[in-house]
């Protein structure tokens, strides 16, 4: 018998599927998505829902109320889209959906189409595979960031560390971000970052922007620089909704600075996390601790009560009376089902009698008589039916009524019937039979038959005598 698992084991539907969520959007980074639309709704609203397709699968989507506003692009149903967005879990329903932020027409842009040209070139070299992927240190102590020393980004990031009470330590590495020459200062400082030796993570990024101010993260350089690099990267670039080429070769992408920032001093607030569950978890333990024994000594003491002579005593003359009503129920019981049985040995004795097996016979051979009877006459009726039938048919098939419609029969000079007319002669002589009569004819020089009037009927020649037709 396996034994139960422990409370700790044990979890809920909705704590499944939360850390199915987790994981499914911690393992999937945002990524641009090629599809067919289909199933398009809007809705009153303001979301929009679809479905993306090809030819192997299809995948639902949303495009929320806010992103929806910004689209500029008017989605109809069998259009070709590259859709930006990330994957998300539906809870309530267990299942999951592309959460869409931005959404082109397929082929639209130069940057797009470059975008798009450089992500499929450096996956196929590698380096966004996950087994390439450094994990991020539990506790960084000395974290270094990459990006503009005016930025906001900057700001936000050292903000939100000191708001969330992180201990370690920042060292920025001051880049130009943005511009012609933004790409070879990122590589540079990278770098330098590289030779720093003391760095436990590093962050790279800087506020959001258009697709042309973001553009030094896509840059083939910076990104090879970020896949190569030996200190884990987090790529923090942008707003939620843009993606860079960084973000697919850093070992973790952060939507924003501040996730970012987020993101490092999240171990901490795990420890403490973990120390205030603990601290709630062994007083749990010793509450229920405490109740159980409290429950066990209740239980002795009325074990104890149950051991005294006169309890005992009791116990006997309920058991007695119990055995009693059971013995009593089982009687009665008994002879009921001996009646039963009786009545029914009874029943069968007088089915067996002699007189009533005679009468069953009788009744059965009256009844097979009958049907005899029956299937006689309706023999005889049928056999009748079908012999008028055949008379019908010989009537039909004999040689009056076939001359009677407009047939005639055709022999020769000894009275036998010619049936082929490749059998007759030049000046041979024929009778025809028709329906009232017989008449004589001959075949003459000229292929045509000469008729002989004389009409024969009943034996008599025709007084006019015979004709040449």
């Amino acid at each position: 018998m396996n034994p139960s698992p422990s409370p700790d084991q044990i979890r809920t539907v909705s704590e499944l599927t939360s850390q199915i969520k987790r994981l499914l959007e911690g393992a999937v980074p945002p990524s641009w998505v090629k599809g067919e639309i289909s199933n398009l709704r809007y809705q009153s609203s303001g979301h929009i829902y679809l479905t993306l397709k090809d030819a192997g699968a299809q995948i639902s989507a949303v495009m929320f109320r806010g992103d929806a506003s910004r689209l500029r692009l008017r989605l109809k149903e069998g259009m070709e889209v590259l859709a930006l967005g990330n994957l998300s879990v539906y809870e309530p329903r267990g299942s999951y959906q592309l959460i869409i932020r931005d959404c082109v027409e397929e082929g639209a842009g130069r940057l797009q189409a470059e975008f798009e040209r450089l992500k499929k070139l450096l996956q196929s070299e590698g380096l966004f595979d996950a087994a390439r992927k450094q994990a991020l240190p539990l506790l960084p102590r000395t974290v270094g960031i990459i990006t503009s020393p005016t930025g906001a980004a900057l700001r936000d990031f050292v903000s939100i560390l000191k708001r969330r009470k992180w201990m370690g330590r920042i060292v920025l590495f001051p880049a130009t971000v943005q511009g012609s020459e933004g790409a070879a200062d990122i590589v540079d400082k990278l770098k330098w970052a590289e030779s720093y030796g003391e760095l436990d993570l590093l962050v790279i990024g800087r506020g959001g922007g258009s697709v042309e101010d973001l553009w030094n993260f896509n840059e083939e350089s910076v990104v090879r620089a970020v896949a190569s690099c030996a200190i884990p990267i987090v790529s923090a670039v942008g707003h939620e909704i843009d993606f860079v080429l960084t973000d697919f070769a850093a070992d973790q992408r952060a939507e924003t600075p501040s996730a970012a920032a987020e993101l490092i001093s999240s171990g901490y607030l795990e420890i403490q996390q973990r120390l205030q569950q603990s601290t709630l978890a062994l007083r749990r333990q010793l509450a229920v601790g405490m109740r159980q024994h409290l429950q066990r000594l209740q239980h002795n003491r009325e074990r104890l009560r149950g051991v005294t002579p006169s309890r005992m005593l009791e116990n006997r003359h309920l058991r007695l009376d119990e055995l009693q009503q059971r013995m009593g129920s089982r009687l009665s019981s008994a002879m009921h089902r001996y009646r039963h049985e009786t009545h029914l040995a009874a029943e069968r004795l007088k089915n067996l009698h002699p007189s009533r097996q005679f009468l069953q016979r009788r009744d059965q051979f009256t009844s097979l008589q009958l049907r005899l009877s029956r299937e006689v006459r309706h023999q005889m009726d049928r056999r009748a039916q079908h012999m008028r039938g055949l008379e019908k048919r010989l009537e039909g098939l004999g040689v009056d009524n076939v001359l009677r419609r407009g047939f005639a029969v055709v022999r020769d000079s000894k009275g036998k019937v010619m049936t082929h007319a490749g059998s007759l002669k030049h000046q041979q002589r024929i009778t025809l039979q028709m329906q009232d009569g017989v008449r004589k004819a001959q075949i003459d020089s000229s292929e045509q038959l000469d008729f002989f009037l004389g009409h024969e009927s009943q034996g008599k020649p025709d007084p006019q005598g015979p004709t040449n037709t």
